[in-house]
């Protein structure tokens, strides 16, 4: 890692699960995600490991998702997800008690 910061290595290879919890890699121009994991806030703290204060230069994230996979199911996932957050978190006119079936939808 120490190599990768200071310039003397062109790339870093490094988990999912390991980038989400404590490096920042603050070199980073470009974060790859081969391999999407079921909830979408473990990528993106991956991802913004490389979007760190001081950061002055911009950083491409790709999610890489082939057609007709697991991926593909998980990447429709991670879009329910984000449609439901934004509904009961974001917009609070939508506040208010849950009917049964939208309780349901949380939970699957």
């Amino acid at each position: 890692m120490k190599s990768f910061q200071s310039g003397k290595a062109d790339f870093f290879l490094i988990s999912l699960k390991a980038g989400g919890v404590g490096l920042t890699l603050t070199e980073a121009d470009y974060v790859i995600l081969p391999d999407l994991w079921w909830n979408p806030a473990v990528e993106n703290q991956a991802a913004d490991r490389s979007h760190r204060i001081g950061r002055k230069t911009p950083v491409t994230v790709y999610r890489l998702v082939c057609s007709d996979t697991v991926e593909e199911k998980v990447l429709a996932i991670h879009e329910e997800k984000k449609a439901l957050f934004d509904t009961f978190i974001n917009d609070s006119s939508n506040a208010g008690p849950l009917s049964p079936s939208e309780l349901i939808e949380l939970m699957r």
